[in-house]
């Protein structure tokens, strides 16, 4: 692979709340020295939903030399809000780009699901409902998300495109069925569970035979024994506090399992070096809003739900993270030499 890299998040934005309550810049910069020098990452994909957070930490990479995947994730939105949010984010890349950074913009993840306007439904998980209820008409509606999702790409990337001068693209689910003439990069958030792990790697050799190159986000599994097998879906054993949707607990007890997470992501990354992928980007380096938590019930340890290859550490003193097993995988396979 040319781009070996990894999504770093700034915060997800909810309801004007966000995910990550501190934004710690000097934090951000060590973190990002981090991913550099000890993962080996020669490209990073800056996740998040507030555009200052989203600029500072894409120009602390930049001045690491990192290639910067600088991408708004617009959450429970409607149309006219995540263009908003969109215009506002390509601006603040393409003065980063004019100043020497190599920026590539991703126009929105999943925004089918994620945002309104899309699918009937005010949250994920009742579009998601909706889409996938009914087997006798789902044909129909997954037409007809397509279809509206076609027409606010074509009307954000041409706007896009008179404000960011550098190549562009979007991180599509693959039902979302993106025109990938409007984009510059093929990026698709490709996940492996046991449903079709006997076809993942034709899939994606089917995918790089096209022209375009081709770029993987969106790919990880949470620390338990078995999320490798239900990923995408491995981060639902967590109960979220009804009103501020925050995370509070597991919903049972479930055994830790670093080294299936580090297995999970190695044998992903062997697909895509072999297949001719161009980038990937591993889903993530850390969750604020999940710390590793020893003491206490073992249902707080909202660690084991979380996709970061770090575990964040719930005190006020000491270091913020500690590395997992899937580290130590990930550093090893980004050193080897690009063929």
């Amino acid at each position: 692979m040319r781009a070996k890299g990894i999504a770093y998040d700034t915060g997800f934005v909810s309801d004007g709340v966000n995910s990550s309550e501190r934004f710690d810049r000097d934090q951000v910069r060590r973190d990002l020295t981090v991913i550099r020098d000890d993962l080996h990452c020669n490209a990073v994909q800056i996740v998040g939903g507030d555009p200052e957070r989203l600029e500072f930490a894409a120009r602390a990479a930049a001045a690491l030399g990192l290639e910067v995947w600088f991408s708004p994730y617009p959450l429970d939105l409607e149309t006219g809000q995540v263009l908003v949010l969109l215009l506002d984010c390509a601006e603040r890349a393409e003065r980063l780009r004019a100043a020497g950074a190599d920026v590539v913009f991703v126009a929105g993840v999943e925004l089918s699901l994620m945002n309104r306007g899309f699918v009937d439904g005010d949250r994920v998980d009742e579009r998601l409902g909706r889409l996938l209820a009914d087997p006798d008409g789902r044909a129909e509606r997954i037409a007809e998300t397509r279809s509206r999702l076609d027409g606010f790409l074509r009307t954000a990337v041409a706007a896009i495109r008179q404000r960011f001068h550098g190549r562009l693209t979007y991180a599509a689910i693959p039902f979302e069925g993106v025109d990938w003439d409007l984009f510059d990069v093929v990026t698709l958030e490709l996940i492996r569970s046991a449903e079709v792990a006997d076809r993942f790697r034709d899939g994606v050799r089917g995918i790089t035979a096209q022209p375009k190159p081709v770029a993987v986000t969106g790919f990880g599994a949470a620390t338990w024994r078995g999320a490798g097998d239900v990923a995408p879906r491995s981060m639902e054993i967590v109960e979220y506090d009804p009103v501020t949707r925050a995370p509070v607990r597991l919903n049972g007890r479930y055994e830790r399992d670093e080294t299936g997470q580090a297995a999970y992501l190695g044998e992903l990354l062997d697909i895509f070096d072999d297949e001719g992928v161009d980038g990937a980007f591993v889903y993530l380096f850390a969750l604020s809003g999940f710390p590793h938590r020893t003491d206490g019930d073992p249902r707080d340890d909202l660690d084991l739900a979380s996709l970061g290859i770090v575990k964040v550490l719930d005190g006020p003193t000491g270091p913020p993270w500690e590395p997992k097993a899937a580290f130590a995988t990930v550093a090893e396979h980004y050193s080897r030499p690009h063929e």
